[in-house]
């Protein structure tokens, strides 16, 4: 097993080594925001350095969006077209912002990359939010120029004249049929990539500036701006290539010779405006000439469809998108014999669904990694047999970033202790647009605050044990819901589950779940806890169970709605 002593210790010996003199991913320490810190010695120094090595890539397929298809050649004269636009026409240089609201289309990701080779930073909007939530993100972020679909732009029109008139904003249109409002540019009349400059303006950018805004949820009030960098993101991007790489090596386990020659082909179903399929997916595949197929909206069998006509060999969303994929009939029928990795992240993946995907991949394995928008992306990272051998964990730690569990009161606490993780590295944002006081609460010297609950074993395997703020507190016993939702997830006939808590008047809150079963499955309360009798202590077994006909509701990123949901069943 790769629990075992020997093989914990060769996974260190290959990560010490893979990080040593001489290497791609030599360490060096630097300060970063007046913090010391550990830093990757040979990191690039900002994005655009990206971007602009991808062009040796030509001819190579970049981007698929439904029946259309692209080449780096053709991305790079569309940047090269629109970054002109934004600097001669609108002024937009180093320390703007240019806010992008749409689908994944094609369109956001040319938009990404001309908005940060300027030196500007590219506000990634919510696009599923309102006319009101779009108002206070632009007027938050203050953007020069706002690139939105027709979607997006009808949320817009009702508070443009006051956007305007606060900033002076200006828009452009994607993918809009019919008439615009006043004022607003179509993409096509400002973009030709045909009469496009043959290279893109010049910029001086700082390492430390930011590269995007991206917007977190929250549970409460408006969400505040996350300050993602340069050197953040680039940090996650080599991140992204060092964890595999040692994972593979020292579970030796070396593709094959035609397995290797393949192209790389990743899926991306989450939308771009989150870490997980920007930072996560557009900058790894970007960054070695792979190609990312776009979704219009998550669906399983189109996501099937397309992993068969395009062979992609990766699909890395959200723990239901894999489940989806696996229970749904199609699977059986459809050609997935390209897929090698299927995982990703945003929620632990339910142990039993690990086993399940290494069952259904036999030229490949799962993988899972934990991170925020507030690190930019991964902070940690699990696959091969390690993974299978510790399914519930999320993997080790990323080589330049400090991780430790702490109690309420601020205090480090033993290995193996669940407490309040805290991550500390040159991956931690620069801070809370606008937000001195969020940003001061967050981050302490270097630190962050996750707010999550876990902990870290001997051998530095970090387990997210629960969301801090998806915890049922139960007569004073802490229960948490990830925990819960495993234990079901464990019956085959499951196919969603969201668990949360009930206000309770003598226990102060109550376990409770919404499942929906797979399709012809059935089940009772009674059977539900003949099943979790064993699997776990009785105050955890869900005191309150509604079984579903529809789907949970699951917000943008693919994550499940529980305030929604919980509102919707105690009212109903």
């Amino acid at each position: 097993m790769e629990s075992s002593p020997a093989a914990i210790a060769r996974l260190r010996a290959t990560g010490d080594q893979m990080v040593g003199p001489g290497s791609p991913f030599e360490m060096t320490e630097a300060t970063v925001r007046g913090v010391a810190m550990r830093v990757f010695k040979n990191a690039p120094p900002n994005m655009r350095a990206i971007w602009d090595a991808s062009a040796a890539f030509g001819d190579a397929n970049y981007l698929v969006y439904e029946d259309e298809h692209m080449t780096y050649a053709q991305a790079h004269a569309t940047v090269r077209a629109l970054a002109h636009h934004l600097r001669d026409t609108h002024g937009v240089g180093p320390g703007d912002r240019v806010a992008v609201a749409m689908r994944n289309y094609p369109e956001w990701v040319f938009s990404y990359w001309a908005i940060v080779s300027l030196g500007a930073a590219c506000v990634g909007m919510n696009a599923w939010w309102t006319s009101q939530e779009m108002e206070f993100g632009l007027k938050d972020s203050a953007p020069k120029v706002l690139i939105a679909d027709g979607e997006r732009l009808e949320r817009v029109v009702p508070v443009l004249d006051s956007l305007r008139t606060d900033s002076g904003l200006a828009v452009i249109a994607v993918r809009v049929d019919g008439d615009l409002p006043d004022g607003v540019v179509d993409w096509n009349d400002v973009v030709d990539p045909t009469t496009a400059p043959a290279e893109l303006p010049a910029a001086d950018i700082d390492t430390d500036s930011d590269v995007c805004v991206f917007y977190t949820s929250g549970t409460t009030g408006f969400p505040k701006g996350a300050q993602l960098t340069h050197r953040s993101s680039i940090h996650n991007l080599m991140h992204i290539g060092f964890m595999p790489a040692m994972f593979s090596a020292a579970a030796n386990a070396e593709p094959a010779a035609a397995e290797e020659a393949a192209p790389v082909v990743i899926m991306a179903p989450t939308p771009l405006f989150h870490v997980t399929a920007n930072n996560c997916l557009l900058h790894p595949v970007t960054a070695v000439g792979a190609t990312l197929v776009l979704t219009y909206k998550w669906d399983a069998a189109r996501a099937l469809e397309l992993i068969e006509r395009e062979k992609v060999t990766t699909m890395s969303g959200v723990p239901t998108m894999a489940r989806e994929l696996l229970q749904h009939p199609d699977w059986e029928t459809r050609d997935t014999s390209s897929l090698t990795g299927l995982g990703g992240g945003g929620a632990p993946i339910p142990p039993d669904l690990v086993g399940k995907i290494s069952e259904a991949l036999p030229k490949g394995s799962p993988s899972t990694g934990y991170g925020l928008t507030e690190t930019s992306g991964i902070v940690t990272s699990n696959s091969t047999s390690f993974y299978l051998a510790k399914p519930d964990s999320c993997g080790l730690v990323v080589p330049t970033c400090d991780a430790v569990t702490r109690d309420e009161m601020g205090n480090d606490l033993p290995v193996g202790e669940v407490g309040i993780l805290w991550v500390k590295g040159p991956i931690v944002i620069a801070g809370y647009l606008n937000r001195p006081e969020a940003t001061a609460e967050a981050i302490e010297d270097g630190w962050f605050d996750t707010g999550d609950i876990a902990k870290v074993d001997e051998n530095g395997f970090l387990y997210i044990v629960d969301r801090a703020k998806d915890m049922v507190l139960r007569g004073g016993e802490n229960i948490y819901c990830s925990e819960v939702e495993a234990a079901i997830y464990s019956h085959d006939a499951v196919a969603q589950v969201a668990v949360f808590g009930l206000p309770d008047e003598r226990l102060g809150e109550i376990v409770a779940a919404a499942i929906v079963m797979r399709d012809g499955a059935t089940m009772d309360e009674a059977d539900l806890h003949a099943h979790l009798d064993g699997k776990l202590s009785k105050p955890k077994i869900p005191a309150r169970v509604w079984f579903r006909t529809e789907p949970l509701p699951q917000n943008a990123s693919g994550k499940f709605m529980k305030r929604e949901l919980r509102a919707e069943l105690i009212e109903g």
